[in-house]
């Protein structure tokens, strides 16, 4: 066994997984502005926090 986990893929693979890490080195970091009176802490759309003080809120 290698390794290496990608060189088991089918060479298909391999490159769908360079093509895929190319596009997001060359990706631009989106410059987005600071809100105001948003939640503190983690994202809850990302981390699947969808309360606040006990009251589930639904957007």
């Amino acid at each position: 066994m290698s390794d290496d986990p990608k060189s088991e893929l089918p060479p298909a693979a391999q490159r769908a997984l360079a093509e895929a890490e190319e596009r997001r080195k060359k990706a631009k970091r989106l410059d987005l502005p600071t809100e105001l009176g948003g939640r503190d802490g983690p994202e809850p759309v990302r981390y699947g926090d969808w309360e606040r003080k006990g009251i589930a809120v639904d957007f």
